[in-house]
């Protein structure tokens, strides 16, 4: 076992800007028995990750923790955002047995809390909404006790389909902001500030603990950044992460600037004072991080 920087886990070919990751960005890297526990699981059933496709510097803490973040509706997403590390394309042909497998996979794992995300499915007209649903109803039927969370995209602002998933009562609807009104149309540009807005004011107002992620580093100043949370928490947004952005790949958005930990730790703060009911905030933090700890009970 051994702490290794993050700069010399990523390809010769990754570039940065600054060009250097600070000292205090380094990881654990060691693969425990519930770290291959969860990786056989997965290739056996044949199930995605979003810790190997987006690259998550926390996959072996994560992993040896016994948690893992489940990527539904294929690897393959519609939209291309310039800081995401998924494989981008057409993707394939619904896997009507997917949900059955995740939650198999819950129940052999033994897991308490259950994180789902997916790709965007913009091709479909629920955005595969009727996936998360029985993905949801498949765990619950199985390990009643687990906790389940879902990070779900905007589907569009169809509020159909997000109605569909939160009729199967998500412990938490996470829906990620991820970066400030002025770089949304440059940086995801197939998405809408507003409209994410509007996805967690609809999930709040159909009884749902909300959820929101933003990475910082891709441009942004702290005032925007101050401007996010306090449109969150209009809409009653109850827990909120903030986590540092790494440049995957030299294809990527390019680093703009590394945030100090204590940084972090001011907007954590701030946060608070603003009435989030939990901030995670810190340079490795991302969405799903220290996730079973932000839920206020577990299903008995």
């Amino acid at each position: 076992m051994s702490f290794i920087p993050l700069e010399s886990l990523r390809s010769s070919g990754t570039e940065h800007r600054p060009s250097r990751l600070p000292p205090w960005f380094k990881v654990r890297m060691t693969q425990g028995p519930d770290y291959l526990d969860i990786r056989r699981t997965m290739d056996t059933l044949g199930l995605h990750t979003i810790c190997e496709e987006a690259r998550c510097p926390n996959v072996w803490e994560c992993w040896n923790n016994r948690t893992a973040t489940f990527l539904i509706l294929g690897d393959i997403c519609t939209r291309r955002c310039h800081y995401c590390a998924v494989e981008t394309g057409r993707p394939l042909l619904l896997d009507r047995d997917e949900p059955r497998r995740v939650a198999e996979a819950v129940a052999v794992l033994r897991l308490r809390h259950a994180v789902i995300t997916s790709v965007n499915r913009d091709e479909l007209d629920d955005g595969g909404a009727v996936i998360f649903a029985e993905t949801i109803r498949e765990i619950r039927r199985r390990t009643p006790a687990c906790a389940v969370e879902v990070l779900i995209p905007d589907f569009e602002g169809n509020e159909a389909a997000l109605r569909r998933v939160l009729a199967e009562q998500p412990d938490i609807l996470n829906h990620n902001i991820e970066t400030v009104r002025r770089l949304f149309p440059s940086i995801r540009p197939q998405g809408k500030y507003a409209r994410s807005i509007e996805v967690l004011d609809q999930a709040k107002r159909l009884g749902a603990r909300t959820k929101s992620g933003l990475i910082v580093g891709m441009g942004e100043t702290m005032e925007e950044v101050r401007e996010v949370m306090r449109d969150l928490r209009a809409v009653r947004c109850d827990i909120l992460t903030i986590g540092q952005y790494l440049r995957p790949t030299k294809h990527h958005l390019p680093v703009a600037r590394f945030y100090h930990p204590r940084e972090f730790a001011t907007l954590r703060e701030e946060g608070l004072a603003l009435g989030f009911s939990h901030v995670e905030s810190g340079p490795l933090v991302r969405s799903s991080y220290h996730a079973d700890q932000q839920t206020t009970h577990h299903r008995a």
